[in-house]
């Protein structure tokens, strides 16, 4: 089992920003994929972004060059620094991780809020 502690969501005004942080214990010997997702009211959860363990990222179109995504393998936990929120990235955001021989594991959701 994998266990995952997701923390630094809230509430902040447009043009703002937030950092997300996701923590992995448990069964970790081998995380392939560590993410994060988002689910706003209403609508389908989307990829917001991804890295791998050789540290290759890929983003939604809708977050390229106001998030970042990276990890400490180290510590094997992935951050999410979201710069210049908008309204529409209003969401509960998802740390999900991919674990070699175990399969994917998710967290149990931060609300980000952005007000305009």
């Amino acid at each position: 089992q994998v266990q995952l502690a997701e923390s630094g969501g809230g509430l902040v005004q447009a043009g703002g920003s937030l950092r997300l942080s996701c923590a992995a214990s448990g069964y970790i010997f081998s995380i392939i994929v560590m993410g994060w997702y988002r689910q706003a009211p209403g609508k389908q959860r989307e990829l917001v972004a991804h890295i791998t363990s050789v540290g290759i990222t890929n983003y939604a179109d809708s977050v390229k060059g106001r998030f970042t995504i990276s990890r400490d393998n180290a510590k094997s936990t992935v951050y999410l620094q979201m710069n210049s929120l908008k309204p529409e990235d209003t969401a509960v955001y998802y740390c999900k991780v991919v674990v070699a021989g175990a399969g994917d594991y998710w967290g149990q959701g931060t609300q980000v809020t952005v007000s305009s």
